[in-house]
């Protein structure tokens, strides 16, 4: 059995407290706890306590404190009840702890896994241009899954897709292009792959976007390869020579005939 002998506001924190207890040796330094612990269990000053009790506010002080962490957690932005627990339990909050925290959380709105997902999806279709694949992923790893997942994905429409694949091949077009247009169209596809985007949307998002083979443009993208590759193969003559400059170029997704136009002009 111990006495509290006095309780004392802590220095740099306003909101908690220091208690003091007399276990028959005279008094000592017993715990610390929150306002909210302090008004809850009726803590003053002259009270008896036992070791259950002791414990039973160390469990609510541990309680309290991960309580403040999720709620300080939560308050940058929303988080899914996954991401909460992994960063209670890097606080080292024991799992009884955060359960509570968690079922706390839930029990005052804090915390839904559907409505963070909804507003998750949202966020990505407003702010980014990630394609679902990538969104779904990120979900998934967020600990979202099943019907939530397939819900929250649902605001994310064919019609949004296309329009955000076609906006990032648009961009990609307004660069300098000096590739074959076979390459040009398996890089920015590539691009889109990693985006997120599946091949479907991305077919539609070429056939409407993608500009009309221009010979005239591809020939200038042919020469510019070709005099770089002509460097590359220099101390090469004859057969060899054009063997390797066919190769080299068709391998950039140049047809055949407009490489053999390009090696019959070079040798004139």
């Amino acid at each position: 059995m111990a006495i509290i002998t006095k309780i004392a506001v802590q220095k740099k924190l306003k909101d908690r407290y220091n208690i003091y207890i007399d276990k028959g040796n005279g008094e000592e330094y017993g715990f610390s706890v929150s306002e909210d612990t302090l008004i809850k269990l009726g803590l003053k000053k002259g009270m008896e306590v036992d070791e259950f009790e002791l414990s039973e506010i160390s469990y609510r002080e541990s309680i309290q404190k991960a309580y403040t962490q999720a709620v300080h957690y939560l308050s940058i932005r929303m988080r899914s009840e996954q991401e909460i627990r992994h960063y209670l339990r890097e606080k080292e909050a024991e799992s009884h702890v955060i359960q509570e925290v968690i079922h706390k959380l839930a029990g005052q709105g804090y915390l839904n896994d559907l409505e963070f997902a909804l507003a998750y999806v949202r966020t990505q279709i407003n702010t980014t241009k990630k394609g679902p694949v990538v969104i779904k992923n990120e979900l998934q790893e967020k600990g979202i899954k099943g019907e939530m997942l397939e819900q929250a994905l649902e605001q994310y429409t064919p019609d949004l897709q296309l329009h955000h694949a076609i906006d990032l091949l648009e961009k990609a077009n307004k660069k300098p292009n000096k590739q074959s247009i076979i390459q040009y169209r398996m890089k920015v596809e590539q691009q889109l792959t990693l985006k997120g985007y599946q091949r479907s949307i991305i077919q539609k998002a070429l056939e409407e976007s993608f500009p009309e083979e221009n010979e005239n443009q591809e020939w200038g993208s042919l020469v510019f390869q070709g005099e770089k590759l002509s460097k590359k193969y220099s101390k090469y003559e004859g057969f060899e020579y054009l063997q390797k400059m066919k190769t080299a170029l068709y391998r950039k997704g140049f047809s055949i005939d407009m490489i053999q136009k390009y090696l019959e002009e070079d040798e004139k």
